[in-house]
């Protein structure tokens, strides 16, 4: 019993000798269609495979967890997880240091009258220290502004913003003065007694 060959999307049926032709039918008002011969090496559309991009597939189907190029991968969990925890107990350190950070403030009294263990809270700063950082810092704008001054009157060009600096000698000095110091970032305090 000779095989019977299936026909391909198309309908188109080879032959043994090598012709392809689609069958005749019968349409459905009973009328008969003829058999269509197909000339070689043609391939309808129906039968032409259509190109599927591996990476364009992966992309439309990520949003059911598939990672473009990550097939193979997917045996590999165990790595993702452990990454996936370290962050987790990162997340859970941070919101533990917070919850203490807030109820540290209360124990911060205590432990100033001398009960408990210090938390762990920002350092405060030193009013003190920071007066004296910006009276070094108003110090160091001072020197620069008098130099260009020593400059302008020497004859050279200054840019517009070397002019406002040398303008502004006067506005530090009073800086330095209501913060407690002389035109050379010294403290009052100390020349003063060390006059007396």
């Amino acid at each position: 019993m000779p095989s019977v060959p299936t026909p391909s999307k198309a309908g188109i049926i080879e032959t043994t000798s090598g012709e392809r032709h689609i069958p005749s039918s019968v349409r459905p008002d009973g009328t008969k269609r003829k058999e269509i011969k197909i000339r070689p090496g043609y391939k309808p559309p129906e039968d032409v495979e259509v190109y599927k991009n591996r990476t364009a597939d992966a992309w439309k189907t990520r949003g059911s967890g598939g990672v473009p190029g990550a097939d193979g991968l997917k045996d590999d969990k165990d790595e993702g997880s452990a990454s996936s925890n370290k962050n987790a107990k990162r997340r859970e350190a941070r919101k533990k240091a917070k919850a203490a950070e807030e109820s540290g403030e209360g124990k911060a009294k205590d432990s100033a009258s001398g009960s408990g263990k210090e938390p762990a809270t920002v350092e405060e700063v030193d009013p003190e220290a920071e007066k004296e950082k910006k009276a070094r810092n108003l110090k160091k704008k001072l020197k620069q502004a008098k130099e260009l001054k020593e400059k302008k009157e020497g004859g050279g060009a200054l840019l517009p913003e070397q002019f406002a600096k040398v303008i502004k000698i006067n506005e530090l000095i009073r800086e330095l003065d209501a913060l407690g110091f002389d035109q050379e970032g010294e403290p009052k305090v100390k020349n003063e007694e060390s006059k007396a």
